[in-house]
C-alpha cells in the first residue's frame, strides 16, 4: 500500500481508512484444537496456514495478499487426575504481497500457557454399549515474546505493519472450556476459548477474540492403530481494535467455517491435519476475505 507517514495525530484517523488487511486477523491469534489422548505427558508440533486477501473498493490497483504461516511446538502434562498444563511456542512467517512489492517477516511469537481442571469425567459401560464424557475448564496467559514494534514517526512505516507482526506486544489472558463425549466409536469434541487482550506499550490494544468449534469423528480401530476420519464447524469472532482508546475502523469481524480432517494413532505417535473452508465472514465490510485454511501436526505421547 501506499506510504503514509504515521504520526501520532493523524494515525487515528488514517488507519481506519487506509490498512492491508484492516482486520488485523493474522496477529495474535491462538488456537486450542483437538489436544491427542495422552495420559501423562506429551509434545508435539502443528504447522497452521491462513490466507487473506484484501482489495479496496474504489480503487482495485491498491490490494493485499497476506500468508501467515505458524509452526508451533506445544506439549502438555497431566497434574494428577484433575489437573493438566498446556504450553505453546509458536514461530510465526508473515508473508504480505501488496501493490507496492513483497514483505516478509518471521520470528518466535507469543508463547501461551494453560492450566485446565476436570470438571466432569464419567463412563458407563453396558453390553457392548460404552459411554465417556469428559468436562474441562481453565485459563492462560499469553506473554508478549514475538516482536512487535510501529514507529508513528517513522515516514517509511505503513499502516499494515501493524497487522504483520509477530507478536501483539501485549499482555493477554484466555480462558476456554472443552466438552468431549464418546459412545462406542463416534466422538464428538466441542470446545471454546476466549482471549482477553491488553494494551501494548504502544498504546494498541487489538480486540479480544472468542472461538468455538465442534468436531464429530469416528475411530476405526486396527490392529495396532486408530483412524479417526472427522467433520466440524468453527466460528471466531474478533472485536474492534483501539488506539489511544479511540476504536480503529474496519477492524474486527467474524468468520464461520466447515472443516474435514484426518487423525491417526499409532500407539504414541498421532498424525493429522484439516481443511477448514469458510462459508461466511464479514471484515472489513467485505474488503478483506479469508481464504482456504489448513493445518497438520504430529505428537508423541509419554
Amino acid at each position: 500500500m501506499k506510504k503514509i507517514t504515521l504520526t501520532i495525530l493523524v494515525l487515528s484517523i488514517t488507519l481506519s481508512s487506509f490498512a492491508c488487511p484492516f482486520c488485523g486477523c493474522g496477529v495474535g491469534n491462538f488456537y486450542l484444537g483437538l489436544l491427542p489422548d495422552f495420559q501423562k505427558r506429551f509434545i508435539g508440533l502443528r504447522y497452521q496456514y491462513l490466507p487473506y486477501q484484501t482489495h479496496i473498493k474504489g480503487d482495485e490497483t491498491q490490494f493485499s495478499k497476506d500468508y501467515y504461516h505458524t509452526i508451533e511446538l506445544w506439549g502438555g502434562i497431566s497434574l494428577g487426575k484433575k489437573w493438566q498444563i498446556l504450553g505453546f511456542i509458536p514461530y510465526q512467517i508473515n508473508y504480505q504481497k501488496t501493490d507496492d512489492g513483497i514483505k516478509k517477516m518471521s520470528g518466535i511469537s507469543d508463547v501461551s500457557a494453560l492450566a485446565n481442571y476436570k470438571l466432569l469425567d464419567k463412563t458407563k459401560m453396558g453390553e457392548g454399549r460404552s459411554t465417556a464424557q469428559q468436562l474441562w475448564i481453565g485459563g492462560g496467559i499469553k506473554m508478549p515474546t514475538g516482536k512487535y514494534h510501529i514507529d508513528p514517526n517513522n515516514p517509511n512505516t505503513e499502516l499494515g505493519d501493524v497487522n504483520s507482526q509477530a507478536g501483539t506486544g501485549s499482555i493477554d489472558f484466555l480462558l476456554n472450556s472443552s466438552y468431549n463425549l464418546r459412545f462406542n466409536k463416534i466422538g464428538i469434541n466441542t470446545s471454546a476459548t476466549y482471549k482477553i487482550n491488553t494494551k501494548n506499550n504502544e498504546d494498541y490494544q487489538f480486540g479480544n477474540r472468542f472461538n468455538a468449534s465442534s468436531f464429530v469423528f469416528y475411530a476405526a480401530r486396527m490392529k495396532s492403530a486408530t483412524l479417526s476420519p472427522n467433520i466440524g464447524l468453527l466460528y471466531q469472532h474478533s472485536a474492534t481494535n483501539h488506539f489511544n482508546n479511540t476504536k480503529v475502523d474496519f477492524t474486527g469481524g467474524h468468520l464461520a467455517m466447515a472443516a474435514a480432517g484426518i487423525e491417526l494413532g499409532l500407539r504414541k505417535i498421532t498424525i493429522g491435519g484439516n481443511v477448514q473452508l469458510p462459508f461466511s465472514q464479514s471484515f472489513a465490510a467485505g474488503q478483506t476475505e479469508a481464504k482456504t485454511r489448513a493445518m497438520i501436526h504430529m505428537s508423541f505421547s509419554f
